[in-house]
């Protein structure tokens, strides 16, 4: 019994772990607003939700017109490239940011509001994804599959908005919904509560501090042994 519900609990992780979209955001965040953000999908879908206009059959121009899209929106492109999968084909982006905060509603974000703010001692993210409404028409013949944001957060995650899986490995979140509902006007909400410290500066300031300690109680012991010493001394 014990052996099969193991067996059938690696099958449930590893098929949250083949999960792919049509559509995606996908963003690394750092405690300062900082990040890098992906974006993946099929062409006529970024015509849907961007309002970008991609002939599918020329890949070098659809490159071409997404890194103008971020790069005027003030983010820094570090790659673009198309690829395949099961027969269709997929644009993707790599694009470092400098304020999460003011990425939403630009001209590579009109899908995109999220924020950051500060609020007793903890990090406040939140935010939400929806087509806009005045979007170029698109994404009919793609209405199949997923679409998704995810965030790759900085610090410990005391509270979410419903996110799909909980917190993943790796201090993930993710929120996602049927693509149709998606082209349909479907809002996709998303938020969660954080630790303003990032998970490397507090192991950083624990590490400091077992060393602080460790220094301390090895100052004592040898005081403790050179005091001791000098007592033999007097005695005899």
């Amino acid at each position: 019994m014990i052996p099969r519900l193991a067996a059938a609990l690696l099958l449930v992780t590893a098929l949250r772990g083949c999960l792919t979209y049509e559509y995606e955001h996908e963003i690394w965040l750092q405690v300062d607003g900082s990040g890098v953000v992906h974006v993946t999908g099929r062409p006529a879908l970024w015509t849907a939700f961007k309002s970008l206009p991609l002939d599918e059959n020329d890949p070098d121009s659809m490159k071409r017109a997404v890194r103008k899209l971020f790069e005027e929106s003030g983010l820094d492109v570090r790659r673009v490239t198309v690829t395949k999968r099961r027969g269709h084909r997929y644009l993707f982006v790599s694009a470092a940011f400098k304020d999460v905060n003011r990425i939403s509603y630009t001209p590579a974000f009109p899908d995109l509001r999220v924020g950051l703010r500060r609020e007793d001692g903890r990090l406040i993210m939140d935010g939400s994804w929806q087509r806009p409404i005045e979007a170029l028409p698109g994404g009919d013949e793609d209405r199949d599959g997923l679409m998704a944001v995810r965030f790759h957060l900085p610090s410990k995650v005391y509270s979410h908005r419903h996110a799909a899986d909980g917190v993943e490995r790796g201090n993930i979140l993710g929120w996602r919904q049927d693509t149709a509902a998606a082209l349909d006007g479907g809002r996709l909400d998303f938020g969660a509560t954080m630790d303003e410290r990032s998970i490397l500066s507090s192991t950083v300031m624990l590490f400091a501090g077992a060393v602080v300690l460790a220094v301390v109680l090895l100052s004592v012991a040898l005081w403790a042994v050179v005091r001791q010493g000098r007592k033999d001394l007097g005695r005899s």
